[in-house]
């Protein structure tokens, strides 16, 4: 999905333009979705991907929605050295939306934790 930076900001908040479409990074612990515990899908906010399930998901306690694993072939990963730091982030693979960042501190087997914005992000409940 490829829309100009204009359509993108007539189409986003202005706080989800900032974290999906410029990289930024929403407060710890102020996300709508950080203690989501229904049972659905969280989407991407900029295309509606379907990106993580929530049976996936876990409380890491860094701030942020954690999952273990994301939905096959629906998030891309590219590296990321801002900051002083090594980091591997996570795009959704329809739109490039910046989502968050994934590390190898997360539960087993898997061993993932996929940090991600709950900005980026839009939940459909299952029925």
């Amino acid at each position: 999905m490829k829309l100009t930076e204009q359509q993108w900001r007539e189409r986003l908040t202005s706080e989800q333009f900032r974290v999906t479409r410029e990289k930024g990074t929403e407060r710890p612990f102020s996300g709508t979705l950080l203690h989501n515990e229904a049972t659905g899908f969280y989407h991407c906010v900029c295309c509606d991907a379907p990106l993580f399930e929530s049976a996936a998901k876990f409380d890491s306690g860094c701030g942020w929605p954690s999952f273990s694993r994301s939905i096959k072939g629906q998030v891309k990963y590219q590296p990321d050295n801002s900051h002083g730091m090594r980091r591997t982030e996570i795009v959704c693979a329809h739109c490039d939306s910046h989502l968050g960042h994934v590390f190898d501190d997360g539960p087993m087997p898997e061993g993932q934790r996929y940090c991600v914005n709950s900005v980026s992000l839009q939940f459909t409940q299952a029925p």
